[in-house]
């Protein structure tokens, strides 16, 4: 019961601690970058209506104006209401604690499972292996993405970094732990084979956001993302230090003289 109640508080502590942080990288790094793009985000008017009588049509256009509202053109910006800025940053801190804490959750269960003793100096290694099988693998196919970009089918892009997130994360577990060369070679392909494959990508690429804001917006998430996993892998390993016992440390079992 004891270990289930430490996991459970060094999950929590770090998911928290890592998500705060991250949300106030954000909010100085990648949100001005996600408002400046939504400037340039385009919405299509809404279809016309099938032809009504003439002498109809000044109302319902009067109807369709009040319903639709403004349409919005290249560069012309979005009003953002304090009150909506304000439930942005509060969704955007739920979402990071959140994620954090259940992070936190499978990467203390995974040095639960693996055995190895931990501190916060290898809980940092920790750490950085989530970021790589998690946000720096799949960004070689599927790099973080601003409003208004052009992109495939959201459930191709969810299964493709399903996959690629997944065979990450067995490859470095193979190349961790595993000493059997085939199970290494094996982890490894299942990392290599989404990239192998190909992410989803829209047939034209075309989009309004410039392409310079897009990659600061990538390099700013990316680093955003490695402090988010450097904090939970250091505060998790820091906290569950001394909870798992190195091998050697645990007391062999004694053959009584004489017996078979």
């Amino acid at each position: 019961m004891d270990l289930i109640r430490r996991l459970f508080t060094a999950a929590l502590v770090a998911g928290v601690l890592s998500g705060t942080a991250a949300s106030v990288v954000q909010q100085a790094t990648t949100v001005p970058l996600i408002l400046e793009a939504e400037k340039y985000e385009v919405v299509t008017p809404p279809p016309a209506t099938a032809a009504a009588p003439t002498t109809a049509a000044p109302a319902a256009s009067h109807a369709e104006g009040h319903q639709h509202g403004p349409v919005r053109e290249v560069g012309e910006g979005v009003p953002v209401t304090l009150d909506e800025a304000m439930q942005r940053i509060g969704l955007t801190i739920a979402a990071n604690l959140i994620a954090g804490v259940a992070y936190a959750l499978l990467l203390a269960a995974a040095i639960l499972l693996a055995g190895r003793p931990v501190d916060a100096r290898r809980g940092l290694v920790w750490g950085m292996g989530g970021f790589v099988a998690i946000s720096l693998a799949p960004s070689f196919g599927l790099a973080p993405e601003l409003p208004g970009m052009a992109g495939a089918e959201l459930e191709l892009r969810q299964l493709w970094w399903l996959s690629a997130a997944a065979g990450a994360g067995v490859g470095i577990a193979a190349l961790a732990f595993a000493r059997n060369r085939l199970v290494i070679a094996v982890a490894i392909l299942a990392a290599a084979l989404p990239h192998l494959i190909g992410a989803p990508h829209p047939e034209s690429a075309e989009g309004a956001v410039p392409p310079e804001l897009a990659a600061r917006f990538v390099t700013a998430s990316l680093g955003s993302a490695a402090l988010f996993w450097a904090i939970l892998g250091s505060v998790c390993g820091w906290l569950m230090s001394g909870l798992v016992e190195p091998a050697e440390s645990r007391p062999a079992l004694r053959v009584q003289p004489g017996a078979r």
